[in-house]
């Protein structure tokens, strides 16, 4: 006799089945509260042996279910969302409802002898998480920066070719002082001067902060804005610049708190033995990837981030092969990006991931520079998993040999 107790799993509440066998004992909605997890903890305690429970992975929604397991230490099985419908969908006609899905998933649990959730340490949950709300920061930070360049078109598009493509505090100040050229009118080459000065954590000598104030003062003088300085756009441009400061200032502190979280962990130091990879990268890359030894080998590895092929034939036909993308987004872009920072910083040490890349842009038929990044992430995945696996650091010379 075997017990099984399938959640289906939405917000706020979930669809409970409880079988015996192929025989449903009891079945009705729960709620995510604490009535409602007592009176399932009564009902799972008094059934003569700890059910299989099994739930599919709906993100934020399957927490309460993980959490609920976890501290009254009950093993579950979670299904990945294109597992479940895979092995839930049967015949040319599918009825899908919350109730459906669950008895499905009781019915099919001895069928496919699905494995036990394994929790890597709490030090990677954290990691994770704050690597997730980094993230997160980018992607705001990208979107303000977008907003902010649109309204800066309209009041003062000159006051951007003042800085760089990455702006900093000292940039956002001045678009915040000096949304709009009218704003200048009143000041004279020197104060523009002092104003620079007191605005930036930078050490700025007096004549760079001059002849920044001379062409600031320069830029407003000729500019032929597109409102007036009392305009909502002037308005927008300030607030933009002063919510990207703000995102700036959360994502630098949220960089050095990743950093220290990971740092205990021997993978922090042997990721950052690899050229390319700083303290940022390889805190994210651990907050992504996790426990690396819970993967038997690199091509799991790969398939956890979704860089494994995708290969399809049917007859005479056979398709071109591509990554099936069904794994980790999060974790591929650190990755690709991390690929991509390797190949800018490659004159500073030697790396045996980019000399790959440039094998495959110059080999007789050269491969796109994506296809190309996505192979040297592969290796990379390759290489780091072995460096964990054995303990060492990186070692061109041997990953060079290995190549050969």
């Amino acid at each position: 006799m075997a017990y099984v107790l399938a959640l289906d799993v939405s917000m706020g509440k979930s669809y409970k089945v409880l079988y015996l066998d192929d025989l449903c004992l009891s079945e009705g909605e729960i709620l995510h509260t604490k009535s409602g997890f007592n009176a399932l903890l009564q009902e799972i305690w008094t059934l003569p042996e700890t059910p299989s429970i099994v739930f599919e992975s709906t993100g934020v929604y399957s927490k309460v279910i993980e959490t609920f397991c976890q501290n009254n230490n009950l093993s579950y099985c979670l299904l990945n969302p294109l597992e479940a419908k895979k092995q839930l969908d049967s015949g040319l006609r599918v009825l899908k409802t919350d109730k459906q899905d669950a008895h499905r998933l009781a019915q099919t649990q001895i069928k496919y002898e699905r494995k036990i959730k394994q929790h890597q340490p709490a030090i990677y949950e954290e990691s994770h998480d704050l690597a997730r709300f980094y993230q997160e920061l980018e992607v705001e930070i990208k979107r303000l920066r977008m907003y902010l360049h649109t309204a800066l078109q309209l009041s003062f598009p000159e006051l951007e070719t003042l800085f760089s493509s990455r702006l900093s505090k000292l940039s956002l100040n001045l678009i915040e002082l000096f949304p709009h050229p009218d704003y200048l009118s009143r000041f004279n080459q020197t104060q523009v001067k002092n104003i620079l000065k007191k605005n930036t954590d930078k050490r700025l000598s007096d004549k760079k902060a001059f002849e920044k104030a001379q062409q600031l003062l320069s830029l407003a003088s000729n500019s032929y804005p597109s409102t007036t300085k009392t305009s909502i756009q002037v308005q927008k441009v300030q607030y933009y610049a002063h919510q990207l400061k703000e995102l700036i200032r959360s994502k630098e502190t949220l960089s050095k708190q990743l950093i220290e979280q990971t740092k205990p962990l021997a993978e922090f130091d042997l990721y950052q033995s690899v050229p390319g990879i700083g303290e940022v990268s390889a805190a994210l890359i651990i907050g992504e990837v996790g426990d690396i030894r819970r993967f038997a080998n690199h091509k799991k590895v790969n398939a956890f981030v979704g860089i494994d092929t995708r290969r399809y034939q049917s007859g005479k036909y056979l398709a071109q092969d591509h990554i099936n993308k069904r794994g980790n987004p999060k974790a591929r872009k650190i990755l690709y990006f991390t690929v991509k920072n390797m190949i800018r910083q490659q004159a500073a040490a030697s790396n045996h991931i980019v000399d790959y890349y440039y094998k495959l842009k110059t080999q007789p038929i050269p491969k796109k520079d994506k296809v190309a990044t996505v192979a040297c992430i592969n290796k990379l995945l390759k290489c780091l998993w072995s460096m964990i696996k054995n303990q060492t650091k990186y070692d061109y010379a041997y990953t060079a040999s290995k190549d050969q």
